[in-house]
């Protein structure tokens, strides 16, 4: 049974400076984004966890990054005894579900906010690339956002406030959003993020990480050596760059949560199996076809083989001192 005092005593996370610190020492995330599902399916399931959490402690992985909460103290408890924290992500407008429209995710905060295995909470992701939701204006959102950080705030002293936002957030989100205590960024520059983290210097002095980051394994076209069709080494190299760039850089950088742990076939076509997908080649900042194929971006593919850019992240996790 959990000791509610003695897991909150052992789960302090707090901001000094640009740095996120736990129980007084800093706290570099060397994360995952996960989001499991099985073959066949288009709904989370936690049926492969202990294999996952297994094989997130080999790649040296302390963090997982979540787009939606899980509402399963067993599932918690396992990842935590694992060694592994949570940043636990909530939805504007998910039906009701622990979303922000609704209030209710303070429901969820209120619940497991003395559950030792969360690091943060965070409020949205990218939603800066969808004004359609909210009227066509972004201050709609940032005004949502920021009165959510507050209410969070009102009732949970332990845990910072975050929110993901798709690339770096401009002067308007900067101005109301005053009370996000770190900034998570989705950031897909090619092989590498390092200019976002000299442009962040220069407009803020909090904590920021990179909430999304990464390559996939299928290359739609030919291009820089790396040939078409599902290319492990491509992922691998482009994996390699980002990484070193992001812990090269913890000065300013926090740490990532590199997307993604597993294949998810339900994304561009049948879910029994994997389809190639995505924007048309060239088209984006994904390393090396510039082409998003939603169901390759796992470090492990559905089956949970390791993938080429397992052994990069293994490498880069491991010698990344906390």
């Amino acid at each position: 049974m959990m000791c509610i005092s003695c897991s909150q005593r052992e789960n302090i996370v707090s901001i000094s400076g640009r740095k996120i610190v736990l129980n007084d020492s800093p706290y570099i995330i060397k994360g995952i984004c996960y989001h499991p599902v099985s073959k066949g399916s288009s709904q989370r399931s936690f049926e492969t966890l202990t294999q996952d959490l297994d094989l997130m402690n080999e790649a040296g992985i302390n963090t997982i990054r979540l787009y939606s909460p899980i509402d399963d103290k067993a599932v918690l408890d396992e990842i935590h005894q694992a060694g592994i924290k949570v940043i636990v992500g909530f939805g504007y407008n998910q039906n009701g579900y622990f979303d922000i429209l609704s209030g209710s995710f303070i429901d969820y905060i209120t619940k497991y906010k003395s559950h030792p295995a969360i690091l943060f909470w965070e409020l949205g992701n990218e939603y800066n690339y969808h004004p359609e939701w909210f009227e066509g204006d972004m201050a709609n959102w940032y005004h949502a956002l920021n009165h959510a950080a507050k209410k969070v705030h009102a009732i949970d002293d332990q845990h910072p406030v975050a929110t993901a936002h798709g690339e770096l957030p401009d002067s308007l989100a900067m101005s109301i959003c005053t009370d996000i205590d770190i900034w998570g960024m989705n950031v897909y520059r090619w092989d590498d993020p390092t200019g976002v983290f000299t442009e962040w210097k220069a407009i803020s002095d909090k904590p920021m990480y990179l909430s999304e980051a990464g390559a996939d394994s299928y290359m739609t076209i030919s291009k820089l050596g790396y040939k078409q069709g599902e290319n492990q080494v491509a992922q691998a190299d482009a994996t390699e760059k980002i990484l070193t760039s992001i812990f090269e850089h913890k000065d300013i950088c926090a740490g990532v949560a590199l997307f993604a742990f597993a294949d998810e076939f339900w994304k561009a076509g049948n879910s029994n199996t994997q389809d190639p997908g995505g924007w048309a080649p060239n088209s984006s900042g994904v390393p090396y076809d510039g082409a998003p194929n939603e169901e390759y971006w796992g470090i492990v593919d559905i089956e949970r083989n390791k993938k080429d850019a397992f052994y990069i992240v293994k490498e880069q996790y491991k010698e990344s001192k906390r």
